[in-house]
């Protein structure tokens, strides 16, 4: 299983570590995952900064996060109310598959005509020779897919298939939400609105069974959203599950772009809603858990300073007039910030009157909380946590092909410690080419995405 954790370190720079790759026993249960998360919390020191779990949608993963929020509740931030997100690399992976049913029969043969000019040379040589005869680059090898990764069905499809203008838009999105050398938590509703439009375009469903086509992925989106709709659905047999892939912690990393704060939010939800009298309603639920979180980080930093101890300067005594003039000021420059705050508005309120900023392809939503962190101390700790939220386990997966070039059958006797060793070591040195190695710092709060 693999562990990486992602964070925004002080100067608002965004880092992930793999922290763990190890070998779990049979069987892979909930408890036997949410066992193996502790472990590597607890050796890491890092037990009471978990924030978020990112992994995809099997039963057990669930089972995990229930049994972290069952058993280790008092450690988590808001009782772990927001602690499970949905790999949505994953959900847009099954909910392409499921539209792609419809055409499976043309996929399997454009997949056999493939596999068969590339794997011989002279077929390939042939291919080659008609492909320069119409203009088009030689290739020195065929793209054939990998059944369990739609997007690698896509390009396989990209030039032979009809139905390439809606899945250019998922491929876009896929690229989005797999990042994870960068924030992607923020992107997620617009994420969603983009997929929906897609999805609804009468432009491209020129046939039964381009409809069809949407249909099914629409109804599978749906489900993994859960923004099916029910008008309909009985109160009693309404789902009621805690861990569906709409974590509301996504919605308040949109709200702390700078962007799109709460207009973006209106927004999203008058497309949503079959209702628009609901609309006022939803926002202020999802305003009200953003001042839920606000006055759970004032507590913490109310509580980290009260804990905090001055530093001594100097060679003063306890008893010298200067160590009295410094506590005095000290107590001073604290009454005047608590009676500031009295009297001004709130930090919250401050940001919202702040106009939207512009969206621009140049927009860094880090570097705006980095220039702004003394404006809004408490937010700009928020953005610090709801930002490095992973949207994928694209990372975690990426150690395992990693692992399988590192433990191969030139190099099979290697014990689990030493292969955690070397994936962890390789992944940790790597020094990318827009920043240099900084040290393995962990900020209030890590949010972990995880593989098995």
């Amino acid at each position: 299983m693999s562990i990486t954790a992602h964070y925004i370190n002080a100067e608002f720079n965004y880092k992930k570590k793999i922290i763990s790759f190890t070998y779990v026993k049979c069987p892979h249960t909930g408890y036997a995952i949410e066992e193996e998360i502790i472990g590597c919390l607890t050796e890491w020191g890092i037990s009471g900064k978990l924030f978020t779990l990112t992994l995809d949608n099997a039963s057990n993963n669930i089972n995990a996060c229930d049994e972290l929020i069952k058993y280790h509740k008092h450690e988590l931030l808001l009782e772990g109310q927001h602690l499970h997100v949905r790999c949505c690399a994953h959900i847009l992976n099954i909910s392409v598959y499921d539209g792609m049913k419809i055409i499976h029969g043309a996929i399997d043969k454009i997949r056999e005509l493939l596999k068969y000019i590339d794997s011989s040379s002279s077929r390939l040589q042939e291919f080659n020779a008609i492909a320069i005869g119409m203009g088009l680059p030689s290739k020195k090898g065929i793209s054939v897919d990998t059944p369990t990764r739609w997007n690698s069905t896509w390009k396989m499809l990209v030039e032979a298939l009809r139905y390439k203008s809606v899945l250019t838009t998922f491929e876009e999105l896929t690229l989005i939400v797999s990042s994870h050398k960068k924030p992607t938590a923020h992107k997620f509703m617009p994420v969603v609105l983009y997929i929906r439009h897609a999805l609804k375009d009468l432009g491209w469903q020129t046939s039964d069974v381009l409809k069809e086509f949407a249909a099914a992925m629409q109804t599978k989106l749906d489900k993994y959203l859960d923004l099916e709709e029910k008008k309909n659905v009985e109160p009693n047999r309404r789902r009621k599950s805690k861990n569906n892939a709409f974590n509301h912690g996504l919605v308040i990393a949109t709200f702390l772009d700078p962007r799109r704060k709460e207009d973006y939010l209106d927004f999203f939800y008058c497309k949503l809603s079959t209702n628009e009298e609901e609309v006022p309603k939803q926002l202020e639920v999802a305003l009200e858990r953003v001042r839920k979180y606000v006055k759970e980080y004032e507590l913490l930093a109310a509580t980290s300073t009260a804990h905090s101890t001055p530093s001594s300067q100097g060679n003063t005594t306890i008893g010298s007039s200067i160590v009295g003039k410094r506590k005095l000021e000290e107590e001073f420059a604290q009454h005047k910030s608590r009676r500031r705050t009295r009297v001004h508005k709130s930090e919250l309120d401050a940001y919202l009157e702040e106009p939207s900023e512009e969206d621009g392809v140049d927009f860094h939503v880090l570097g705006w909380w980095k220039r702004d962190a003394e404006k809004f101390p408490i937010l700009a700790t928020m953005a610090r946590d709801f930002l490095a939220i992973p949207l994928s386990t694209v990372a975690s997966e990426a150690a395992f092909t990693c692992g399988k070039s590192i433990l191969g059958d030139s190099r099979s006797s290697l014990t689990p410690d030493m292969l955690e060793a070397l994936v962890c070591a390789k992944d940790w040195l790597f020094i990318p080419k827009e920043a240099e190695l900084t040290a393995l710092h962990f900020g209030s709060t890590t949010c972990v995405e995880c593989d098995i």
